[in-house]
């Protein structure tokens, strides 16, 4: 199958009305393009992906936790070096993913100080998940690794370590899921706060 430019129009990405019935809608044309549209005006499109209840897509990183905030501090400044990742961008993204609680699980299985789901973290051969040493090595490669996939996009990075590097990269935008907006708009927050030029 011939796949030509891929036409991606999400109007509404951010005012999504209706929660329940809202989503990533698709048809290919006679030409084999791809469309896409989170509000789709023509009865060829087809429900592609359904945007989840908000009460199913709450991790932890919606709880309070910040028991010290500076706690990490140590081993997150030994990883950004490391991978050359800014100190406080994987602040932020552990601020937000499990507000500092090493402990912290999902209701979708992801574990630890920056939520590393099973598959993510035999991937990056975390064997403790719980260990903060080994949790923020692992969380902060497999980011790394996703910002060189999206060609250092640090929107669709965040996306993609949220909602999956495999829907980012067959849509490549954010897609219409509360959870994922709220993720990276509010990560994006805690790295202006935690940036010191």
């Amino acid at each position: 199958m011939r796949y030509g430019i891929i036409f991606i129009s999400f109007l509404a990405l951010f005012a999504l009305t209706d929660p329940a019935s809202a989503g990533i809608y698709r048809y290919e044309d006679e030409n084999g393009v791809i469309h896409f549209s989170n509000c789709p005006r023509d009865p060829k499109f087809k429900l592609y992906l359904r945007e989840k209840e908000d009460k199913e897509d709450k991790g932890p990183y919606y709880t309070s936790y910040v028991k010290d905030s500076k706690q990490f501090d140590a081993l997150i400044q030994e990883f950004s070096d490391k991978y050359q990742i800014d100190f406080a961008l994987i602040k932020a993204m552990i601020r937000v993913e499990s507000g500092f609680n090493p402990q912290a699980v999902s209701r979708k299985g992801a574990k630890g100080l920056m939520q590393l789901m099973p598959d993510t973290a035999y991937r990056m051969n975390v064997s403790n998940v719980f260990n903060p040493r080994e949790n923020i090595d692992g969380g902060t490669r497999y980011f790394k690794y996703l910002l060189s996939l999206f060609n250092n996009d640090l929107r669709l990075s965040l996306a993609a370590y949220n909602a999956g590097e495999n829907l980012i990269s067959e849509i490549r935008t954010i897609p219409p899921y509360r959870e994922t907006v709220d993720y990276v708009r509010r990560v994006l927050s805690y790295y202006q706060t935690y940036y010191k030029p």
